[in-house]
């Protein structure tokens, strides 16, 4: 059962990193530090928001509509955090 929870914790993890990343990678994109024309960052924008957008939308459906600020991945990584804080209250930790 503690080898679930770590591989569970793990995934969690990674999927923080993801959201992270593609965070960044829009900010990079919507202050033209970098051109969004670059082949290479965009297919992994591309990518990592196709892995995304089904967790995503429906966060995006419950959320009121704030313009072009977009709180869903926030909310996102905050139920990321909560699933890890339960995960590791399941454990030996």
């Amino acid at each position: 059962m503690n080898t679930i929870i770590d591989i569970l914790i793990m995934l969690s993890q990674t999927l923080n990193m993801i959201v992270i990343v593609w965070i960044i990678i829009g900010l990079l994109f919507a202050f033209n530090i970098v051109d969004p024309r670059q082949p290479f960052l965009y297919s992994v924008y591309d990518a990592i928001n196709r892995l995304l957008a089904p967790l995503l939308n429906p966060i995006r459906r419950i959320m009121p509509d704030t313009g072009a600020v977009d709180f869903s991945p926030m909310v996102l990584l905050m139920a990321i955090w909560v699933f890890i804080r339960i995960l590791v209250g399941l454990g030996p930790y």
